[in-house]
């Protein structure tokens, strides 16, 4: 899922692609790379983000949805009834739900829903987040969206644990670690990680402030690679693709034989 954000502030693109035809050429270019899906957001959901109008969201992203719909799915990324349905009219097939209230609104139009965990709104979502137990928690919550979207006539549901929506690193960590416990639930997942702040916390020198959003590739890549090897079903990202290419790349050794010590090793040839 190649993100394409027509925003002025969102953390990592905002500004890049506000104009339609930027993010057009860039959806386009994200489908070059090899995105499966582009998801279309015309909201900011960084921390401490405001909200814009139903009338601003669908001016940013309508355009951009039509001009993509014929080249690739299209996932829109609203909290909003309104947005989600005109988006719906113009070609998206997907919802991506941080408010997971859009259930009814996916069943009636036959399209495929994201529901995702958020503590709190973006605006204070990151203020204080705490919890007994993040894993059990999220996971239960995941599962009750799921069977509430199910029951609504939804036939295609992702389960997203929300990395970054309301956690702290360590929440982070923790259900990165549970995602083969998620992927066993039996929907499918959706993970995003990409450029996303903890990673720049995580990989800073001691001591040192975070890493900016523009240094966090590697660290991205290294999220979506072990999302993959878990049994996620896709993973969200602003770089298709260097993530393409190293999921390729693990991919193809990982059918070859296990990466573990005492696995065969190749003699002769480049190394």
């Amino acid at each position: 899922m190649g993100v394409v954000n027509v925003t002025p502030d969102s953390f990592f693109d905002g500004g890049r692609y506000f104009d339609p035809d930027s993010a057009i050429a860039h959806g386009l270019r994200l489908v070059a790379e090899g995105a499966d899906l582009v998801d279309v957001g015309g909201e900011s959901t960084r921390p401490g983000a405001e909200a814009v109008s139903e009338q601003e969201e669908m001016r940013r992203v309508l355009p951009v949805v039509e001009a993509l719909a014929p080249h690739v799915r299209v996932s829109i990324d609203t909290t909003k009834r309104a947005v989600a349905e005109s988006a719906l009219e113009r070609g998206a097939t997907l919802l991506n739900d941080e408010s997971r209230t859009l259930a009814e609104c996916a069943a009636s139009a036959g399209a495929g829903l994201v529901v995702m965990h958020m503590r709190g709104t973006p605006r204070d979502m990151q203020r204080d987040p705490r919890y007994d137990d993040v894993v059990a928690e999220v996971h239960g919550a995941l599962a009750a969206a799921a069977r509430a979207a199910h029951n609504a006539g939804v036939a295609e549901v992702y389960v997203d644990p929300g990395i970054g929506f309301g956690k702290t690193v360590a929440h982070n960590l923790a259900l990165l670690r549970a995602l083969p416990e998620l992927v066993a639930l039996g929907e499918p997942v959706l993970v995003g990680t990409s450029r996303k702040s903890f990673i720049g916390r995580i990989l800073a020198p001691d001591g040192a402030p975070p890493l900016p959003a523009e240094e966090r590739l590697e660290g991205s890549l290294g999220t979506a690679v072990w999302a993959s090897a878990a049994g996620v079903a896709m993973v969200r990202v602003h770089d298709v693709l260097p993530t393409v290419q190293a999921m390729r790349l693990v991919g193809d050794r990982v059918d070859a034989g296990p990466l573990v010590r005492g696995a065969p090793v190749a003699t002769g040839g480049a190394r």
